[in-house]
């Protein structure tokens, strides 16, 4: 593949995501059965699907779900001002929401989209990450259910992207310095 040049080395493997998004949608499809709860999962486009579409194989729930376009980057660096690009197409309000991210950083983004549903009404709102990189967070914010932890490197493969690039390896790797500075 011509984009594997520019990778550093592979953290995570294909079979490494799949057989955690299992665990995890188990764990997620235990929790909410006990609470006897339906979530609207809730991707931040655009990191995110590929490990939503994964995760959801695995989960045993009758959901619904919706997408939210979520963005604080500016190239490698989290610039903290938060956009809102596009919006829920669901109301909130009463709902049990699962916020599904590919990365948890600085919690910047997080942070204030956990704000906003709450603020908006919802009962409840988890958050289900593939990756976490706590040694770079800014903003106190906790996965509820963490797929990985990653050193602070410069992370791309299966929905992580540097300008757009890389999104559709079907691992996540590290992307050599020469790529991005």
């Amino acid at each position: 593949m011509w984009e594997e040049k520019d990778i550093k080395k592979v953290l995570v493997t294909k079979e490494q995501i799949i057989a955690r998004s299992e665990e995890l949608g188990k764990q997620i499809t235990e929790d909410y059965r006990k609470e006897n709860k339906s979530p609207l999962i809730i991707a931040l486009l655009r990191g995110s699907v590929p490990f939503m579409g994964e995760l959801i194989r695995h989960i045993d729930l009758d959901c619904q779900f919706d997408f939210m376009d979520v963005t604080s980057y500016q190239g490698t660096e989290s610039v903290g001002d938060i956009r809102i690009v596009k919006d829920l197409d669901t109301s909130v309000k009463d709902m049990d929401l699962l916020i599904v991210e590919d990365i948890i950083d600085t919690g910047k983004t997080l942070d204030t989209v956990v704000k906003l549903f709450k603020h908006r009404g919802a009962a409840s709102v988890k958050i289900v990450t593939l990756l976490n990189k706590p040694s770079r967070r800014t903003v106190e914010v906790k996965g509820d259910y963490i797929g990985f932890e990653v050193e602070n490197e410069f992370v791309v493969g299966f929905g992580l992207d540097f300008n757009q690039r890389y999104r559709c390896l079907p691992y996540v790797g590290v992307l050599k310095d020469e790529c991005y500075q």
